[in-house]
């Protein structure tokens, strides 16, 4: 009774696992077989399952089977799952094993080729005997004297539409073009022209093949029919002729091996003409390989086991090799650009680019051997394609820099800060043409090998972790652009302004007194913004990347929040500054490069940071002041600035006189350019300011740029003492007198008098040398 109730209860269990695997197999039953229903239940045989398979039939077939039955049919659809699962792995094997095995017939498909060189002869013999025998030698002289005829009738149309022309060609072979847009097109109009003439050059020579040939194909003596002598000689015509003439014409208008001026890339004559020549040999080759394997394979020659295709190849990537190897000067020239401002990075790129580009063809040429030996006929030429791309893949880099450096705008603000952002404008429109010409190259690879981004399951990528690389790729390359387009808004911002040179290899601001012209309201606030955006940026993509991959990133945010609360809190300080920070800079209190005073603290604002600011004395030393700080804040930098000069005259000297000379002075100095842009008004005397015991104190003024006063100030002291001088005025000296009675006959007096005279004498010095005394400078 035990085992009878435990059978029970595990038969329902057994049932539903039946049922599960019976649902997930797919099987059939044979037309007209019946269904288990219908027979008697067995113990020793396996069931047959109903057709049609539902779930109702299944239930029903469960409830009639034993224990032994279910297990039976469980063990056959579960060998029937492994059976296929090997089979699977045996028809895809693992990647390792792909490579292997597609390297081994790889070196067997070169070996082949090699040994089976001797035999290559009496092949392409044998086709060429199949092409003559029902032609026979007049059919092939005819065949002949056609071809030439059409070339001769075709050149002679070229020729023609060339003289038609022949205006349109002077005015371009005589004209000048200036600048980058015009060359393009001077040299789009002469491809245009090219192109034209070609046109009627295959049109031609097609129609007088088609004329004066047979397009019924012949018969030979066997029986057998070949192509027809038109279809041969337009297939010759247009693979032979007609591509490397395309292939001539496509590098004539990039390299202008004839013209230099019109040269869209940098590199000297004899490599343009080099590439220009050894190009057209490539292309020729490799349209003699298109043409002659169908032709020979057409006419029963055995070009697979003859290998003519991997020779004809070989020998067009040797001369491509040959002509990188040759021409690696000029190559590393067309990297570099004609400015040869590039980066160290890129300098490097263009030394190695010969070699690289050799690399790529010699793997190239094998990769095609490799897609041979599989017999994947169809992927050499997408192979081809990709290294032809790869390999003007750094010239379409040098274009976008040449074309950068012709499309922007010449730099129109002034200092350091404005070249800086210059530049940097200049390598944002580089990146973000490198970032556009990529993903082009990318989709462009993608569309000729049919990959799908979103979906790499089909080259052997987890679904899921394949598009969500695709997705973080997109986040990042997003972020990237959005931080090149910022940059590249706030650097053009700053390259149109006037900014002062801060650079210890500058001119010192103000002369070395402080007090120099800051850099403008812009040029101070843009670079924090800048900051401040690339930062946001970051955070932000880096979440969203981080959100892609499959990492929660609340916990980070909520993270983020509690630093954010404890910062507030315990960092009011600091909250401070930034505030106070804020208002400054939305007041325009101070800018970069101007000379401000902060409680005592003088110097020019050097550096300004979210929460403090740096000032650097005229003297060296840098102070860094919170913006919490700052009470009260003196710019010194301002608008403009009015500098008082004082002259001590004696007291007999006439001042309407002094007038007049200061009015002289300052009139001349507003003649000359070099004062006349710092001097806002000219120097002029305010009359008698002050009488000493010295003399009459002259004050004269003159109101100048911020900075520049101390320039003019030095100037203008050089001129008044020269134009005094010439008017016979000198500059007032202190005296001491001292009055000693019976001094109008020193020989009368006693040597006590002497001797007091001698001591009051020398005290008066004294008194004079400690009145003359100065603080010393700050």
């Amino acid at each position: 009774m035990p085992s009878i109730s435990w059978s029970l209860r595990l038969r329902p269990l057994v049932g539903l696992l039946a049922v599960l695997v019976l649902c997930s197999v797919p099987l059939s039953n044979p037309a007209g077989a019946q269904t288990l229903l219908d027979q008697p239940t067995s113990t020793d045989e396996t069931p047959e399952l109903p057709s049609p398979l539902t779930g109702e039939t299944v239930r029903d077939l469960v409830s009639t089977l034993s224990d032994q039955q279910v297990r039976a049919l469980l063990l056959e659809r579960l060998d029937a799952v492994a059976e296929e699962e090997s089979e699977k792995a045996a028809n895809d094997p693992s990647v390792l094993s792909l490579l292997e095995t597609s390297a081994l017939e790889t070196v067997d498909s070169v070996t082949t080729a090699v040994l089976r060189v001797p035999e290559m002869p009496a092949g392409v013999w044998s086709g060429l005997t199949r092409f003559f025998e029902p032609r026979g030698w007049p059919g092939i002289g005819a065949i002949l004297s056609v071809f030439a005829l059409a070339i001769l009738a075709g050149l002679a149309a070229e020729l023609a539409v060339n003289h038609l022309a022949r205006k349109r060609r002077d005015r371009i072979r005589n004209e000048v073009p200036d600048g980058l847009a015009a060359t393009l097109s001077l040299l789009l109009r002469r491809a245009v022209l090219d192109v034209i003439g070609l046109i009627a050059f295959y049109l031609v020579a097609k129609e007088v093949i088609l004329a004066l040939l047979s397009s019924e194909p012949p018969v030979a003596a066997s029986g057998a029919r070949t192509f027809p002598d038109t279809v041969i000689v337009i297939a010759f015509l247009w693979w032979v002729v007609m591509l490397p003439r395309m292939m001539r014409t496509l590098t004539r208008f990039l390299m202008a091996p004839h013209v230099p001026a019109l040269r869209l890339v940098h590199t000297d004559d004899w490599s343009a003409r080099f590439i220009h020549r050894q190009l057209t040999i490539v292309f020729a080759l490799w349209g003699l390989m298109s043409f002659a394997i169908p032709f020979l394979a057409s006419h029963g020659a055995p070009v697979g086991q003859l290998r003519v295709g991997f020779w004809l190849n070989l020998a067009a990537f040797a001369t491509l090799i040959y002509t990188i190897w040759t021409a690696r000067p000029g190559l590393v020239m067309m990297m570099m650009g004609k400015e040869g401002d590039v980066s160290p990075f890129e300098r490097r790129v263009a030394l190695a680019y010969p070699g690289l580009s050799i690399v790529l063809v010699a793997a190239t040429w094998m990769l095609i051997e490799a897609l041979a030996a599989q017999r994947m006929w169809g992927a050499t030429s997408s192979a081809i394609l990709t290294m032809v791309v790869l390999i003007f893949t750094p010239t379409f880099d040098t274009a976008v820099r040449g074309l950068v450096k012709h499309l922007v705008r010449p730099m129109e603000g002034e200092g350091a800060v404005a070249e800086a952002a210059y530049l940097s404008t200049k390598r944002s429109y580089v990146r973000i043409g490198r970032v556009l010409i990529s993903v082009g190259i990318i989709l462009f690879f993608a569309w000729l090998w049919g990959l799908n981004l979103i979906n790499l399951a089909a080259a052997g990528v987890g679904a899921q972790i394949a598009g969500r690389a695709v997705e973080v790729s997109m986040v990042l390359l997003a972020g990237f652009l959005t931080w090149e387009l910022v940059s590249l808004w706030i650097n053009r911002k700053l390259a149109a302004e006037n900014t002062a040179d801060l650079s210890t290899n500058a001119e010192e601001p103000g002369g070395g007194e402080g007090g120099g012209a800051g850099r403008s309201r812009l040029a101070t606030v843009l670079p924090l913004v800048l900051g401040s955006l690339k930062a946001v940026i970051a955070i932000v993509f880096g979440l969203i990347a981080l959100g892609h991959i499959g990492i929660n990133i609340t916990p980070l945010l909520a993270g983020a929040g509690v630093v954010g609360l404890a910062i507030g809190f315990g960092a009011q300080k600091l909250v401070s500054d930034v505030v106070s920070g804020i208002f400054f800079l939305i007041d325009d209190a101070f800018r970069v490069g101007e000379y401000v005073e902060v409680e005592g603290t003088r110097g020019t604002v050097e550096k300004i940071s979210i929460r403090s600011m740096q000032l650097r004395h005229h003297l060296g030393p840098v102070h860094t002041i919170p913006f919490g700080e700052i009470p009260k804040l003196s710019n010194y930098s301002r608008d403009w600035v009015i500098m008082k000069l004082k002259f001590t005259v004696p007291f007999e000297t006439d001042p309407n006189k002094v007038k007049k000379i200061f009015k002289q002075v300052g009139r001349e100095m507003m003649e000359v350019p070099e004062y006349a842009e710092d001097l806002l008004e000219p120097f002029k005397s305010q009359g008698v300011y002050d009488i000493d015991d010295v003399g009459m104190v002259i004050r004269g003024k003159f109101m100048a740029k911020p900075g520049r006063q101390w320039v003019l100030r030095k100037e203008i002291y050089n001129r008044v003492k020269k134009a005094l001088e010439e008017n016979g005025i000198p500059f007032a000296r202190r005296e001491v007198r001292v009055a000693i009675p019976g001094l109008e006959s020193p020989d009368a007096l006693t040597d006590a008098q002497k001797t007091a005279v001698a001591e009051a004498a020398a005290q008066a010095d004294q008194d004079g040398a400690k009145r003359a005394q100065v603080p010393a400078a700050e």
